[in-house]
């Protein structure tokens, strides 16, 4: 069976963001981390349920959501980069989550024209 790069893209950012959550809360940083969490693991999740899709319009709904979740979290990312709450570099998060919204939008977009 083929890898499915996004799923393990989004599955292995979700635990990166985890981590970035536990460090957090030793920081004393609890509202931005938790507003973080919920949308980075809810990105890996909305693509797991696209993956299954009943239909190519339900696959395309689902990896729209997949990407407004991405875009939430690069948000919450940038807010607590420039907020200066944490001394944790956000850098290399921020990149990473702008690489698999450019990745959802592709698959969006190829799999629209397609329909």
């Amino acid at each position: 069976m083929k890898e499915n790069i996004i799923a393990t893209k989004t599955f292995d950012f979700a635990l990166s963001i985890v981590n970035l959550f536990i460090l957090l809360k030793k920081e004393n940083e609890f509202i931005i981390s938790k507003q973080i969490l919920r949308s980075a693991t809810s990105i890996g999740a909305n693509v797991e349920e696209a993956i299954a899709a009943q239909s190519r319009n339900d696959f395309i709904h689902k990896m729209s959501i997949a990407s407004k979740e991405a875009r939430e979290t690069k948000y919450w990312l940038r807010l607590l980069d420039k907020s200066e709450l944490t001394s944790i570099e956000m850098n290399i998060y921020i990149i990473e989550i702008e690489h698999i919204i450019n990745i959802i939008t592709k698959i969006i977009k190829t799999s629209q024209e397609s329909k």
